[in-house]
């Protein structure tokens, strides 16, 4: 048998694509283990983020002389205390703005379509349309046939509203367990993991686990601090300009903006929306206003948080979005980027120490 580098790839290739064949067909074994992963992903996820979160006021605390269990319960009571504070004096003002959109909604719909028809009566707008032979009245009729098919689904699907109340309760219940000993044990998993492996291997492992570490923290500690002080911008600026529903606008940049660079655009398009009903003055403002507040966060805030310690290319990371966000979903694109940045460490590492290994002998 050929024993040349290409021929040792391919046989590499063959097996990953027989073992992938044979796991096709006997995927009924795999099954337990899905229902698994799809059990305790959410809470794992969710206590990974927080774990992230919490770690350096546990480490402040424990640093002070206090014992590490105690400190995590301060640290829980601190965020429930918070929580409690958020829900007094935040909750009724979404709620009431909620509550209001709602009402309010078939009127936005009705001013929208006024709106639409206005624009389309246009002159230019007719030119438009009949250079580029679009017929926008079949695109209307289906925007609001879909419409339609959404909103039945929501209101007729009680099923997937009482599935999501008991996912919330069982990730109230499970994530603090699990958020807890991921605290309390963290370095001891990490030890017990590096006993498994051969002494030479110790040292080049035990490196590659503190960089992935630090990269995850930074990039999940980062980004939510950055949301939140653009949300906070935004709320800033909706309330100068006066529009509507500030508070879940702004509630809605937060959110999005934990996406790097699309959640920027994201963020600006309910309050565009929103702006539309009212004037394209506000429109005008509202977009000074997302501008203003990415600005700042782009030259100002992430500088300062997030550093250049990623390593990762803006435009590497707009394909990877793109890319992931089209096969798997706006979770996808929440996880993107710390997997990818998680994997090229691993990859150069890898890659450095096949390197050195099979590096041939100097004469």
């Amino acid at each position: 048998m050929p024993q040349s580098k290409f021929f040792r790839i391919g046989y590499g290739i063959l097996l990953v694509f027989l073992i992938v064949w044979v796991g096709v067909k006997i995927s009924f074994i795999f099954y337990p283990l899905k229902v698994l992963v799809q059990t305790l992903f959410s809470p794992i996820l969710i206590s990974g983020i927080l774990f992230y979160l919490f770690r350096p006021l546990v480490n402040f605390l424990t640093e002070k002389k206090l014992p590490k269990s105690l400190a995590i319960l301060v640290v829980y009571l601190f965020f429930a205390l918070l929580m409690t504070i958020i829900v007094i004096f935040v909750a009724p003002v979404l709620k009431r703005q909620f509550t209001e959109l709602i009402n309010s909604m078939p009127g936005l719909i009705q001013t929208a379509i006024s709106k639409g028809q206005e624009l389309t009566e246009s002159e230019w707008f007719t030119r438009f349309t009949e250079s580029f032979n679009v017929d926008f009245d079949k695109l209307s009729e289906k925007a609001s046939d879909y419409l339609v098919i959404g909103l039945n689904l929501l209101s007729s699907n009680f099923k997937t509203v009482i599935g999501f109340v008991a996912n919330v309760f069982f990730l109230a219940v499970t994530v603090p367990f699990i958020l807890f000993y991921l605290l309390r044990d963290g370095d001891k998993i990490r030890d017990g993991l590096l006993k498994l492996l051969p002494q030479t291997h110790k040292g080049s492992v035990k490196q590659i686990l503190s960089k992935m570490d630090e990269t995850v923290s930074l990039y999940i500690r980062g980004q939510i601090i950055v949301a939140f002080v653009v949300g906070v911008l935004c709320l800033l600026g909706y309330l100068i300009i006066g529009i509507d529903y500030a508070f879940l606008l702004a509630l809605a940049a937060m959110i999005t903006n934990v996406i790097p660079y699309v959640g920027a655009f994201l963020a600006a398009v309910p309050a565009i929306l929103v702006a539309m009903v009212d004037s394209p003055f506000m429109v005008v403002k509202v977009i000074i206003v997302c501008i203003i507040a990415q600005q700042i966060e782009g030259n100002l805030i992430s500088p300062q948080i997030m550093g250049k310690q990623l390593e990762i290319h803006p435009l590497t990371i707009l394909l990877l979005l793109l890319v992931v966000g089209s096969l798997v979903g706006p979770l996808g694109m929440l996880l993107a980027v710390p997997v990818y940045a998680v994997a090229k460490i691993i990859v150069v590492n890898l890659y450095g120490y096949l390197q050195l290994r099979f590096r041939p002998p100097e004469e």
